[in-house]
């Protein structure tokens, strides 16, 4: 065909425009490291960038930004306790507001010598992190201060179902004190049951991965700063969850206020 030797081994270069995606594609990735191609596809999207997530997938693995894999969850619950404890309200039961179901749990963070505790409540609905607080030990008072945080930040309708696994933290007559005294619904997951504590094992996954694994925090006021900073600014404001439509639970919760103010106090709706 007299065509010269070098046709043969002739790559088209890559378009400006898909130089400019795969850039974009790579920020998204290193702000998400556990970001897979379809939320980074759905980020794209909402930039109104119009990609295919087909493409997303090969730029990914071509550029080996795969998601990171999570390492093994610790269990940090203690169900042996004289307390009472009580029925699991939520399972099966479909949420279609906020402040209907708020769910609990505690978590650990290495530091250099030590751990760090982190006890965390998210409305069930928008998947929000309402309430939570860091300390040094594993106890009630622990759970207790993010309790008081989601009260204060949700001043919460009489009927709200709490949530939580069936440890000491949330079983203790202080807790379940407080609880009764805001009117809450109390419900508990059956013992050695992650599953019926879902969202809140997902948000510690999340934690863990997004933001723990990837800090070596050496001091308690290294925790301090950031974890705060995570929940409220990139899990609350930024991240997308596939179980919003891809949204963060801010913006999600800012499309039902608008819709109707359902499942706000009676004050807060517009």
């Amino acid at each position: 065909m007299s065509l010269p030797r070098s046709s043969y081994y002739h790559a088209p270069k890559a378009s400006d425009a898909d130089k400019a995606l795969a850039a974009r594609i790579e920020e998204i990735a290193a702000g998400h490291e556990k970001y897979g191609y379809r939320r980074i596809t759905a980020q794209l999207h909402r930039e109104e960038i119009d990609v295919n997530h087909k493409k997303v997938s090969r730029i990914v693995r071509e550029k080996g930004l795969q998601a990171k894999r999570t390492r093994r969850y610790v269990k940090t619950t203690d169900s042996n306790h004289p307390y009472p404890v009580y029925p699991n309200l939520i399972q099966h039961r479909p949420v279609t507001a906020m402040n209907q179901v708020w769910v609990a749990d505690i978590t650990y963070i290495r530091i250099l010598t030590a751990f760090v505790y982190l006890a965390v409540i998210l409305d069930l609905c928008s998947r929000k992190a309402i309430g939570y607080a860091l300390s040094r030990n594993i106890d009630t008072a622990l759970s207790l201060a993010a309790l008081r945080m989601a009260i204060r930040n949700r001043n919460p309708p009489p009927g709200v179902i709490h949530h939580s696994d069936q440890g000491v933290q949330y079983a203790a007559h202080d807790y379940i004190d407080k609880l009764k005294q805001h009117k809450f619904q109390i419900s508990m997951s059956r013992k050695g049951n992650p599953y019926d504590n879902a969202a809140a094992e997902s948000f510690i996954k999340t934690l863990k991965a997004e933001e723990v694994y990837l800090w070596e925090y050496r001091t308690f006021d290294d925790v301090l700063k950031r974890i705060p900073y995570f929940i409220d600014e990139v899990y609350n404001q930024k991240r997308l969850h596939s179980s919003l439509g891809y949204r963060p639970p801010n913006e999600f919760e800012t499309i039902l206020e608008g819709v109707s103010g359902y499942g706000l106090p009676p004050e807060n709706r517009s």
